[in-house]
Formats: structure tokens, C-alpha cells, sequence
């Protein structure tokens, strides 16, 4: 009878084919190293930058940045963190997923 409730009646950890638990399934949008299975540590490589930074100077003759761009003119990879492992195969997910 459970199983022909819409959706938003079954509790949170009912499945209907007696599989994982929903609530207990790992997300499936996560980039994980193929070579250490790393999930957490990435690295972004930009190559060919240019940084512009634009200071005030201070009256005591310290200087203070107001404003930075930067320019990417090159290829930019993502390693990981763990291993060094290439995984700019994934750079695209891994820029959709920037918050």
C-alpha cells in the first residue's frame, strides 16, 4: 500500500525497490581522483595571468590594494590536491559547481 503514495508521503529513507536508503546514498556530484579517490582537495592552475592591483598610499607610506582584476590568457587544469593526479577532464563540472 506504501508504495503507491506520491513521493512527498513516503518517509525519507523508504525506497521502493528495498534499495539504499535515499537519505543514505552519497551524493552523485561529487569529482573524485580516479587514482586516490580524493573528494575534498583540488587545485586550480591558471597559466599565463595577469594580475592588476591598484593602491592607495597610506600618510605613514604603507600602501593599501583597493581594487584587483586578473586576466586568464592561458590553459587553466585541476589537479588534485592528494596525489597530483591531471583531472582537467573535470574542470568543466568542477566551474559549474563554484558557489
Amino acid at each position: 500500500m506504501l508504495n503507491l503514495l506520491p513521493n512527498i508521503f513516503r518517509p525519507p529513507s523508504y525506497t521502493i525497490n528495498n534499495t539504499m536508503p535515499i537519505k543514505d546514498r552519497p551524493p552523485v556530484n561529487l569529482i573524485s581522483c580516479p587514482s586516490c579517490g580524493n573528494n575534498e582537495d583540488f587545485i586550480e592552475v591558471a597559466e599565463n595571468v595577469i594580475i592588476t592591483t591598484e593602491y592607495i598610499q597610506n600618510p605613514d607610506g604603507s600602501f593599501t590594494p583597493e581594487e584587483d582584476s586578473s586576466q586568464i590568457l592561458g590553459p587553466v587544469r585541476l589537479i588534485c590536491g592528494e596525489c597530483d593526479e591531471d583531472l582537467t577532464a573535470f574542470h568543466q563540472r568542477f566551474t559549474e559547481m563554484l558557489f
